[in-house]
């Protein structure tokens, strides 16, 4: 085979790949592909420096990356010189768009809501001036002396900036508040350390659920901010920690529980998120790996302004361990990817109009498709559980996880699951549990009915939260 035949079997192998590498981090798409076209560009250019036709998938999606760093760089220039104070290490960019790191998003927490509004606007959104103007109803001048006077105050508070831009008195003014980079990393080692403690002891679930009820409420749903993982209940934030359980239908008896603690940051092919351990006990293999006792998952996960995702998971399976990241294809997507190109889950949730439910009856609206998935808010409910009642509203979630799958989530105005339930249709996996159809095998369960098929109740979660 010739040089270029050779280069475009190789390339086609993976290219998915290499897309997901580059409309993962940039989320203009027309400044993605131009990107792509250089990676092909100058891979095709360097193959034959390329030793190992093996190393091909690495060797590119290496070049893949390189080009993303020269396109933020060409960017950084560009723009004005606030935006240098943002550092690499503070501030990333992802499928999502900007990515706020705990730095930056500490210190515009401490400034006034109207610095907070425009510096967002004008930086994370990327809203033109003369629009900014428009949508805050103010002059183009005003906007200007708004914009000059955030950055100032931005960078009064900002603990670490390049000294350059800083009069004596503010390094003074820094050291005398304890803002220094020792001070920060001592808060987040102390953050680790307490999320490390809450690993070991017993769960504080009890062994059956507790009863409850939902009644549908006549007001209309609310919008929350829901950052939870979808599935596993915890946000991918540093200090945080949860104990979920899952119970079975209709006995009501627990069937496993996990606890997850977030450990620390970390990387996946250079998207930042953090690490999170997930002790699972009393795993049962109907859909997770094994049969065992007790099974540890790692997983890498992130949270944006807008998102929250899985980046990668991992376990032990027959005594080797077993990695899979979102440029993995479908051995990962399938279970632990959302969207397109793995954007995750939106955290800033509203009614969309999608999904139409009466009673246990749910329709996908006019207008929306047949094709899955699906998800949307569907009413407000009052959930009464553990002899506390809780305002929520219910995300339905139709085939997202798997093609005859439907979930419900009760989410609070905290943004935080009260119960999660899980329905599957009458067909779902009937071969590999021996049964006919779910409806058969489980008589006495509640249904849904979504677009005209029947979905059976099969078991419900809930967390440390509501006890």
């Amino acid at each position: 085979m010739e040089r270029t035949e050779v280069f475009e079997a190789l390339l086609e192998e993976c290219r998915s790949a290499v897309e997901r590498t580059v409309f993962f981090r940039i989320s203009r798409r027309a400044d993605a592909e131009d990107v792509l076209q250089e990676v092909y560009m100058s891979a095709y250019h360097k193959f034959d420096t390329l030793m190992d036709p093996l190393s091909f998938k690495a060797w590119i999606v290496c070049i893949a990356r390189n080009k993303c760093v020269d396109y933020y760089r060409k960017r950084a220039s560009e723009t004005e010189h606030w935006m240098e104070i943002v550092t690499d290490q503070c501030m990333t960019y992802g499928r999502c768009g900007l990515r706020e790191q705990e730095l930056v998003r500490d210190t515009l927490a401490l400034l006034a809501k109207k610095d907070q509004r425009i510096l967002r606007l004008h930086y994370f959104e990327e809203v033109p001036q003369e629009e900014i103007a428009k949508k805050l109803q103010v002059p183009l001048g005003t906007v200007k002396s708004r914009l000059h006077a955030a950055r100032e105050n931005f960078r009064v508070l900002y603990p670490e900036p390049p000294r350059r831009y800083l009069k004596k008195e503010f390094q003074e003014q820094l050291s005398e508040n304890g803002s220094s980079e020792s001070h920060l990393k001592e808060k987040e080692e102390n953050m680790v350390k307490n999320s490390n403690s809450k690993l070991t002891g017993d769960t504080v679930l009890p062994d059956f659920l507790p009863k409850y009820c939902i009644v549908p409420s006549a007001k209309l749903p609310f919008k929350v901010v829901w950052e939870e993982l979808q599935g596993w209940m915890i946000v991918p934030r540093l200090g945080e920690s949860l104990t979920w359980g899952l119970y079975g239908m209709p006995s009501q008896k627990r069937m496993e529980y996990a606890k997850l603690t977030v450990t620390g940051r970390a990387q996946v092919h250079g998207i930042e998120g953090v690490e999170i351990v997930a002790i699972q006990y009393d795993a049962q293999d109907y859909y997770r790996t094994g049969s065992v006792n007790k099974m540890e998952r790692r997983f890498v996960a992130q949270l944006t302004d807008t998102h929250s995702r899985y980046l990668a998971e991992s376990h032990v399976e027959d005594g080797v361990r077993k990695c899979y990241t979102f440029l993995d294809g479908d051995s990962f997507m399938k279970n632990w990817g959302f969207g397109e190109d793995n954007c995750g889950n939106e955290t800033h949730v509203a009614a969309k109009g999608i999904l139409q439910r009466i009673g246990n009856t749910v329709n996908i609206c006019e207008g929306f498709g047949q094709s899955r998935p699906h998800m949307d808010v569907v009413g407000r409910y009052t959930v009464d559980i553990a002899e506390k009642k809780y305002d929520t509203i219910c995300v339905m979630d139709v085939e997202s996880f798997d093609d005859a799958i439907v979930t419900e989530s009760y989410i609070d105005q905290n943004g935080r699951t009260v119960l999660w339930r899980r329905f599957n249709r009458d067909d779902w996996a009937v071969a590999r549990f021996g049964i006919e159809s779910w409806s058969k095998a489980l008589p006495d369960n509640e249904r849904l009915t979504v677009d005209g098929k029947t979905y059976v109740h099969w078991y419900d979660c809930i967390s440390e939260y509501i006890l």
